[in-house]
């Protein structure tokens, strides 16, 4: 589960896992993409979600 820590700046702490699921989810979301912009389209318009603490 993901971690939010307020200071300065806000940060995440990660876990393995979700480390892994959000490189899962990029994978699955650029396989079929072409070039590097197509890829910034498409995780433009993707949305990642890191269950919270």
């Amino acid at each position: 589960m993901a971690r939010i820590i307020e200071g300065k700046r806000r940060l995440i702490k990660m876990s393995v896992d979700d480390v892994l699921n959000i490189v899962r989810e990029y994978q699955q979301i650029c396989r079929n993409s072409c070039c590097y912009e197509h890829t910034r389209e498409l995780l433009e318009r993707a949305d990642f979600y890191i269950p919270e603490d």
